[in-house]
């Protein structure tokens, strides 16, 4: 008898085990950006699709040049960032199954209330940085290969400005994300370019506004892309795909639109 209950525990054990190690692998990695993290998005809807599905989602948040460079060794499931051409490299390349447009905001130009260029409340980026890089005024940039980076960098080659020449001097690499560079921006009296989201999320507005905006070229596309198992086979495609779905569907396209802080709608919608 005290073998059959021995037994019966030992077993019982392990199908408990069994069970709770279930539960902990029904989750998916995502590579994404700091704007999706640092703006309180994810946070937000996450929660819904995990209710619906049951599968978690662990988010990396980080620059998007190194999301991508993470999801090609495979340190993910999904992709989800915001540099149209270089997620259309990472399909073409065979790194990612397909690309689907997800939703949008745009940058925006920030500066301190003195603003020493005199560029307040214009709407031509190119403009602007021609007159940020003649008054020598700082600047404060990523520099860590974002999406924001490498938006920031075709703006002041559109610019026909150098700013390479210009490293250490006027023009500051941070080598942070969107909330750290805001915040070294704000220490410097800097100008900075950042997605609306992350801005309006910001807490330490002080002496801040935004001074350029509306520009069609600001403009700041998200895509979404499910890892390769092709090249990787642990991704976990399903549940991957399953919150592709779900976030291009009618539900995740809701709770986007849904998201708002101090009554601004931070992203918008347009998976078709």
């Amino acid at each position: 008898m005290i073998g059959k209950f021995v037994r019966g525990l030992t077993l019982g054990l392990a199908l408990t085990s069994g069970a709770v190690a279930l539960a902990d692998e029904n989750f998916i990695v995502v590579q994404s950006t700091t704007s999706t993290q640092n703006s309180g998005l994810l946070d937000a809807i996450l929660p819904t699709f995990k209710d619906k599905t049951g599968i978690e989602v662990r988010v990396v948040a980080v620059g998007t040049g190194q999301a991508i460079k993470n999801a090609m060794n495979g340190d993910g499931d999904v992709l989800l960032v915001h540099a149209k051409s270089a997620e259309e490299k990472f399909v073409a390349d065979g790194w990612g199954v397909a690309r689907k447009d997800v939703m949008y905001n745009d940058f925006v130009l920030i500066g301190p209330e003195e603003d020493p260029a005199g560029i307040a409340g214009g709407d031509d980026i190119v403009a602007a940085l021609k007159e940020i890089a003649s008054a020598g005024a700082s600047f404060a940039s990523r520099g860590d290969d974002s999406g924001t980076h490498k938006a920031e960098l075709r703006h002041w080659g559109a610019a026909d400005i150098d700013v390479t020449t210009h490293s250490g001097d006027w023009y500051r690499e941070t080598g942070s994300g969107m909330g750290a560079t805001l915040n070294a921006a704000a220490g410097m009296d800097a100008y900075v370019l950042s997605d609306r989201a992350t801005w309006i999320a910001f807490g330490n507005k002080d002496g801040m506004d935004i001074l350029v905006e509306g520009d069609p070229r600001l403009f700041n596309q998200y895509g979404v892309i499910l890892v390769n198992p092709e090249q990787h086979p642990d991704v976990k495609a399903a549940e991957g795909q399953s919150f592709i779905d779900w976030l291009t569907g009618a539900d995740g396209q809701a709770a986007i639109a849904g998201y708002q802080l101090d009554g601004q709608q931070l992203f918008f919608p347009n998976a078709e």
